[in-house]
Formats: C-alpha cells, structure tokens, sequence
C-alpha cells in the first residue's frame, strides 16, 4: 500500500468522462456491448469529435471553485479509443478525429498550474481490438461478461493474442500515460473480464510503482490497489481502510442531452457529508459535451457545492471521520487533533441539536459561517457508572441553506461511550 497523505485529506475529485460519445450523447462503450447501436456506428462519432472549445484552463478553474483538490479524465474508455496520441494501436482522437491533438497533456498541465492533483482513468479492457477478446476467465463471476466484444466462445480461445494484447497494447499504453503525464493516481476499471492470473495484476502493481513510487492505484486491481471505490452510494458501514465514492452529477457519467435529472446543490452537499463523515473521499463525474464545454447546470451545482464547502472547510480539512450512526441524527468529521467535533445538521433543528455517548466535556460551540455561540445542557445520565448523559444544544437562530455545520469544542480528544446503558 502507498497511501499519500494528499489523497485522505483531498475529499472531493472531479471525474471527467469525456469521450467520443459525447457526439451523439450516447452512453461511454456500453451502448455497443449492449446492442443499443453498432460498434461501426458508435465508432462514427469520431469524424465529429472535435474539441473546439476544449480549455482545460477554465476546467481546472471549476474544479477548484467546486472545492475539489484532483481531478480524473478518463483516458481511454472500454470503446478502446485514446486522447493521447498512443502509439500502440491507431484508435486515437489524435489520428481518428477533427480534434487532432493530445487532449490530456493540457489536461494535466493545467491542474498542476492550479495546485491540483493529477489522475488519469485507464480501461484494462478494450472492446475495439481483436486481440482483445481472445481469452475465458476459469469463472464468470459476472455472467453478463459472455459477450463476443469481451472474449471468444468456448473453444476458440487464443491466448498468444492476449499476450500480445497485455504487452503491446495494455502495459504498452499504461507505460504512455507515465512516462508522459508522471499521474499522481491511476484510476484503473474493466478488469471483471479476466482472472488476476490473466491480467498478472501483481506484476502490473510492482511495475508501476517501481516507475513512480509515490503513485496511488484504485482498488480496481483484484486487491493490488490502495483504496476501494464503491460507486452510487454511500456505504451503509463505510470501510476502514481509504476509499472513494464515485457519483454522477445527473443520471449518467457522460454527456447524455437527456440527462435532466441533475442533483441539486443540497443533495451533492448532503452526499459530500455522508461520505466525509464516514472519511471517504467523493469523486463527482462530470461530462462535457463534444466540443470541451460544459453545460451551465453542471457549473452551477459545481459552484453551488464549492460554495458550501467555502464556508464550511474547517469542518472539511483536515478531518477525519466522525461519529459512529446513534450518536447523532446526521453526518460529523473530527479535526486531526481529536479535540474538535463537527455536527452536520441537514435539517432546520428545532428547539436543540441532539448529540449522545460524549464522555468530554463541551467547552464551546459555535455555528460555522456565521460564528453565532450556542449553549448547551446536559440531561440524564449515569456518572457513577460512567454512562454519560445527552448533550442538548440550542437550536441556531441562522441556518445554512444546505447543510449547518455546529462545532464543538471537547476537553482532550474525543471520548465515546459505546456501552448499552446501567439499569
């Protein structure tokens, strides 16, 4: 594991899938595979892929405003097509498209100019080459999978084309995008497909990190990776180790003109709680139309959430994860030295904010964003038996319009009770 302190403390990316589906608006790759249109038809769509309005300048500039410390472009999607000039097959927008140029080197360059980490997306599958689908797994874990774009019927297997796949195309492509872009993180997907014995994953991990030891994987490499990355939804028991939550701004990951159901500014900031609460990190994915630009609801809720994030980042970083579920009705985060605790209220609290189990002792509290001081009492309780009592806090005259953010102010590092109770 080579887990960078940046990455626990960053809390929110940006996910880019752009790609040549966003000509027709169709979905990334999966619309071939799953017969929604042709491969040949899909593949159409690069003779109008041109990235005319492309500034990735003005990318890093929302992303900041969003509140977002990384940043990751998906590089080359299942379809097999690259936005870099690759010179291991000639499925590119630099030879296949008008956009004709390298579309992630400006990429990262212009995070980099705005002090913003680096992550390039990388397909381990490809649904365009032949040498691609070629080999069986000994399991089809996903059932699903048993199609003629991911690998051969029964008994036509042919696995020196997949030797040649893994080393002329995949570790091939894998190597480009190091030795030309020095990512911070590879954002790793497709390796359902394969065994890890096929893919040789472990071998794929060492190599890697032999070239760029600071570098962080995704949890996408059959356990070779650094962090998970559960997608849609917040984990009900969020992990104990690193992880990532990949969510979508409207109902796809790319651009789809019928994607009209865009969350709102309070629902991406109730989602962002959630899943800094339970110290994860959320990686938004945004698509931007063909031509580079994205559309004006996008950079709305992306502002609107950097916004909030503004006014509320001492609860945001550094922090840790908060309370367990019980001890109060929303989302907390911890500073890093234990000491101060902050409640997410998404709510307009009524008469006082409840919080149970705290053996500390409250020394302030305060509503962020506008400094108001609260009081606060504490009722019941077991002293002689250490079972603390509830701490009720008054109810702020002033809330957020998303989320209010209470911190408190503990005596020493954070004490929980997580007892059943003295009868």
């Amino acid at each position: 594991m080579t887990m960078q302190p940046w990455f626990t403390q960053a809390k929110l990316g940006i996910f880019v899938h752009w790609g040549v589906y966003a000509v027709d608006g169709v979905a990334e790759s999966w619309s071939f595979y799953a017969g929604e249109l042709t491969r040949d038809e899909y593949l159409a769509q690069l003779d109008r892929f041109t990235a005319a309005n492309y500034d990735p300048d003005a990318w890093a500039d929302l992303f900041a405003r969003a509140g977002a410390r990384y940043a990751v472009l998906t590089t080359k999607h299942h379809d097999g097509v690259a936005l870099w000039d690759t010179a291991a097959t000639d499925l590119s927008v630099v030879k296949r498209t008008p956009a004709a140029r390298d579309l992630v080197g400006p990429y990262a360059d212009a995070l980099r100019r705005r002090g913003l980490h680096v992550g390039l997306y990388f397909a381990h599958n490809d649904w365009s080459h032949p040498d691609y689908p070629t080999v069986r797994p000994s399991h089809l874990h996903r059932p699903w999978v048993d199609n003629r774009f991911a690998m051969p019927a029964p008994g036509e297997e042919d696995p020196a084309a997949f030797e040649r796949y893994l080393t002329d195309v995949h570790r091939a492509q894998v190597g480009e995008l190091l030795d030309r872009y020095h990512p911070d993180l590879l954002w790793f997907d497709g390796s359902w497909e394969r065994d890890e014995q096929q893919w040789r994953m472990g071998e794929l991990a060492g190599q890697i990190r032999e070239h760029s030891p600071q570098i962080l994987l995704n949890g996408r490499m059959m356990g070779h990776g650094d962090y998970l990355t559960p997608e849609l939804g917040v984990p009900i028991n969020p992990p104990d180790v690193p992880w990532e939550l990949c969510y979508t701004l409207g109902d796809f990951w790319g651009h789809r003109p019928d994607d009209v159901n865009v969350k709102s500014v309070r629902e991406l900031v109730r989602v962002f709680s959630e899943t800094i609460g339970g110290g994860g990190n959320l990686l938004l994915s945004v698509g931007p139309r063909e031509d580079g630009t994205f559309v004006p609801e996008h950079v709305e809720r992306l502002e609107g959430l950097g916004g909030w994030i503004a006014r509320h980042d001492e609860a945001v970083y550094p922090t840790g994860a908060g309370l367990p579920y019980g001890h109060h009705y929303g989302p907390s985060t911890l500073s890093a030295d234990r000491c101060t605790l902050y409640l997410f209220c998404f709510d307009t609290p009524r008469e006082f904010v409840e919080l149970r189990g705290l053996h500390n002792k409250v020394r302030d509290i305060r509503v962020l964003g506008t400094g108001e001081q609260l009081g606060h009492r504490v009722v019941g309780g077991f002293p002689s038996r250490n079972v603390p009592g509830v701490v009720r806090i008054d109810a702020p005259t002033a809330v957020d319009p998303y989320a209010t953010v209470l911190a408190l102010q503990l005596e020493g590092e954070l004490d929980l009770y997580r007892g059943h109770g003295e009868g």
